[in-house]
């Protein structure tokens, strides 16, 4: 279904960004009616707007219904944009496209429910495993924000559709009307800080998923960090129905080790899942992914037979622990979209010895808190701008490492080591931010993927 093309009849947008986020969000708002400017600091974003058919200036604030800012431009911190000062300067709301797609649902009649999904790791792989679920389950679902389609580009869902949106921290400080019915924090760790001034703010941030919730619907927080834990403590009073989960111990929805597990599979039910067929949830923070999963789509109404259905045939997502070849008893892992330390130890918890490609652009604190992970490094190689940097923890504990650049150079010598008996595991998980030498993760990724294929082909 698509929307009605007077929507946004007679308002006013402007949207500033026009990458893979805000060109197709000016487009979705032009065909619910709405007069659109569109800008961006970059000539060939500008052209592709201007060969789109869309007006494209340096917007004027006078009558502006919403400025509409991709999430990674700053609207405060670390510095405003110069347009994005003046629209609060001028009163004007700085709004995510995700908070227009629920306006636009509504507008539009229909009653389809939002399911949010948030946390500094996790959110996109229970966001794409939520929306497999529900479409096991035979329910009308559409899947993005964060995770690949934005959220005003995705159809008009009927009565009984679902809307499973990631939210990324970027996009919820940027929220005025959307109300999740069911929404999930899964886990918080030091992220963004530069954006949201520390961590006391970056956690303001998260718990934002959970604003304008009521009576009838469900939070669900995982309790299995200290800071998610005090979330929890905070939201157990309401408004919304309070749902704990946990990968690795009790909790409302929580994982044995290998079942899904809830108050109810002890009185007449049975356990919601079975685990072990589930090859795309690998080790406990999947586990923590996948009862938040379960937690939203109880709340949603899915049938648990369904949920069960739903995580054994789950495919899993390209660059989270994606296996991408194998030769010669040697197992290549793309773990690429692990951009901070904290998602690096849950991938290197999953391997008992691994030849470790880690680096690019580090995040505050570094690698320090994967020092109990180190005995599992057979060799790492570093990589990128801040190898430095994760060599000097590497070399303060005795972890064999090399500088080797390029991923070219990783790659091939990881096979090399591996090839020699180091370890059967070549793991891609970097531990830090590719802008140094990529246009992001998924590039990364996709680069190891292909000089893996090439070297298990050659072999």
């Amino acid at each position: 279904m698509i929307f009605p093309p007077d929507v946004f009849a007679g308002r006013r947008f402007a949207v500033l960004g026009l990458g893979r986020n805000g060109l197709p969000v000016a487009r979705a708002l032009r065909a619910m009616g709405a007069d659109v400017t569109a800008w961006d600091d970059k000539a060939p974003a500008r052209e592709a707007a201007n060969a789109a058919g869309l007006t494209v200036a340096d917007p004027a604030m006078a009558g502006l219904e919403a400025l509409v800012l991709s999430p990674g431009i700053p609207h405060r911190l670390p510095a405003p944009h110069p347009v994005a000062a003046r629209a609060i300067v001028a009163g004007v709301p700085v709004l995510s496209d995700a908070d227009l797609l629920f306006r636009a649902v509504r507008a539009a009649g229909s009653a389809a429910r939002f399911a949010g999904i948030t946390g500094t790791n996790g959110k996109s792989t229970t966001t794409a495993l939520l929306a497999h679920i529900l479409e096991v389950a035979g329910r009308p679902v559409a899947a993005g924000g964060n995770l690949g389609t934005a959220a005003l580009s995705l159809p008009l869902l009927p009565q009984d559709g679902v809307y499973v949106l990631e939210m990324s921290s970027y996009m919820l400080e940027r929220l005025a009307s959307i109300r999740f019915d069911a929404a999930a924090m899964l886990n918080l760790s030091p992220d963004h800080i530069d954006r949201h001034g520390d961590m006391a703010g970056y956690a303001r941030a998260k718990r934002a998923i959970f604003d304008r919730q009521t009576g009838a619907d469900t939070a669900v927080v995982g309790v299995d960090d200290a800071l998610s834990r005090d979330m929890a403590a905070s939201l157990r009073a309401g408004p919304g129905r309070l749902v704990t989960i946990s990968g690795e111990g009790r909790a409302d929805v929580w994982s044995d080790g290998t079942r899904l597990r809830d108050a109810a599979d002890s009185i007449t039910e049975g356990p919601i899942a079975d685990l072990s067929p589930a090859r795309a949830l690998p080790g406990a923070h999947n586990a923590q992914n996948a009862a938040a999963a379960a937690a939203l789509a109880l709340a949603l109404g899915v049938a648990r037979a369904d949920i069960a259905a739903g995580m054994a045939s789950y495919p899993g997502l390209a660059h989270r622990q994606e296996q991408v070849a194998a030769a010669g008893g040697v197992l290549f892992i793309n773990d690429s979209k692990a951009t901070n330390a904290d998602s690096a130890a849950r991938a290197l918890g999953c391997y008992d010895r691994v030849v470790w490609i880690a680096g690019g652009t580090a995040k505050a604190g570094g690698i320090d808190s994967l020092v109990p992970f180190f005995p599992r490094i057979a060799l790492a190689l570093l990589i990128g701008r801040d190898a430095p940097v994760l060599a000097a923890t590497l070399a303060a504990h005795g972890v064999p490492y090399r500088d080797v650049g390029t991923l070219e150079v990783a790659v091939a010598e990881a096979w090399r080591a591996a090839r020699g008996g180091a370890a059967p595991v070549v793991l891609l998980s970097p531990a830090c931010a590719s802008w140094d030498q990529f246009t992001g993760f998924d590039q990364r990724g996709d680069r190891f993927r292909a000089l893996a294929l090439a070297l298990a082909g050659a072999a």
